[in-house]
Formats: structure tokens, sequence, C-alpha cells
């Protein structure tokens, strides 16, 4: 995705095309979740900043909303029946179709208009809809301040993701939601449970651990075992 992203509109056709094959082989081991899956990457202005950080002479070019954008993609390719809801002030409508290729997918989606982040609103919209489902993946950079100043919960108690996210369970007990935060400051709208787990950064593990969370190993005794087998 960087060196598609970097050469965009420079590169000859056929290197063009073999990126986007060597992007639909490296996804391979993204995982097909059972289950209705749900999508919320961030698209609000403070994504547009490197994945990096600012780093003078060293920020990387791929942007957070860049790698937010790459997870929607990739996991609505390997679960056609997903449904990706972007969001800033409120969920931001895409039309997305699961078999375009995951760069053209992403760049739909980091195409679209920013504004503030609202991580409440896609569960708002699901509640408001009534919806079900599985597996709630957030991609954020965690900055989510518009609910506060509309009054909502936030410091003082719970936040309004996770009010929202108490009344979808009420439908969808058996639920479970990941949060990558892409750039972690210690804060979270969505504390740490037994249905909730929160990510800090961005690698290719990102996705093990999504397929682990989905078959229900989201336990810290399991991720304890998963380190305490490592051999160093």
């Amino acid at each position: 995705m960087a060196a598609y992203s970097a050469a965009a509109g420079d590169l000859p056709t056929a290197i063009g095309e073999a990126l986007q094959d060597a992007m639909e082989t490296a996804i391979e081991n993204v995982p097909a979740v059972e289950g209705k899956v749900y999508v919320f990457p961030d698209v609000s202005g403070s994504m547009r900043t490197p994945i990096t950080g600012d780093r003078k002479g060293a920020a990387s070019r791929v942007r957070c909303i860049d790698v937010a954008a790459l997870v929607a993609a990739a996991v609505l390719r390997k679960n056609r029946g997903a449904k990706v809801l972007p969001f800033s002030d409120d969920v931001v409508e895409a039309s997305l179709n699961p078999r375009d290729s995951v760069m053209t997918n992403a760049a739909k989606l980091a195409s679209l208009p920013s504004g503030g982040t609202n991580c409440s609103a896609p569960l708002a919209r699901l509640n408001h809809l009534r919806a079900e489902g599985d597996l709630v993946i957030y991609v954020s950079d965690n900055q989510s301040w518009v609910e506060t100043a509309r009054g909502h919960a936030g410091a003082n108690g719970p936040t309004a993701t996770m009010k929202q996210w108490a009344e979808f369970k009420r439908r969808s007990p058996q639920a479970r939601m990941i949060c990558v935060d892409l750039q972690p400051y210690g804060s979270t709208q969505a504390g740490e449970s037994g249905d909730v787990t929160n990510v800090g950064g961005f690698s290719d593990q990102v996705f093990e651990l999504m397929a682990a969370v989905a078959e229900g190993k989201g336990s810290a005794d399991h991720w304890v075992k998963q380190v305490e087998a490592v051999t160093i």
C-alpha cells in the first residue's frame, strides 16, 4: 500500500497492477469471520496525520486514514457480508463493492470528507436501525471530542461509545468489539473488558488478533499464554 500510494499516478500500468495483485496476496491471512461484522474506520481530520506521528525528516507518507481504510477494505474483501461505516462528526456514507480490489476501496475511504471525531456515531446508527452483529472493529486515533461537546458523557462517566455499546449488546449479547487505536496516548473510548479488546498501534499482527477475538480468545489469560509460548 505504501509503495502504491507513494507512486500513485506515476506508475506504469503493469507495475500498478502488479502492486494491486501483491496486495491481494498480502491479505490472504486476513480472517474470514463467522457472523455479522461491522468495521468503523475513522475518517476525521486528525486521521490525516502520518501514522508515525509528525517527525521532521522521518514521518511516514502513510497516514492514519490510509491504515484505517486498508483495514476496512481488507476485512470487507475477506468478509463479503461485512458492513463498513466510516465516521467523523457522524456516519459518512460510502458505497463500497466487496468485489473491488483492496486498493480501490481503500482509496475511496481515504478520500471521504473529514470533520470532527464522534466515535459513538456508527454504533448509534446501528442502534437506530436495531441492527444485530457479532464483531465490531473500530480503527481510529481515538481523539473523540464531538460527543463531549454535545453534552454526552465523557471523562467523569461512561463515554458515549460505551453507552451505545451497552445498548447494542442488549440485542447481541455475544458481540465483541476490537478498538484499534493507531496513535495510543493513554486514553480510550471503550474500557477493556471481556467483550472489548483495545489494541495500541498497528502491524499485520492486528489481523491475527481480530481472528482470535472473533473466536472468543480475547481474554487476558489467552494473551499471557501466547507470550509465554514464545521461545527467546
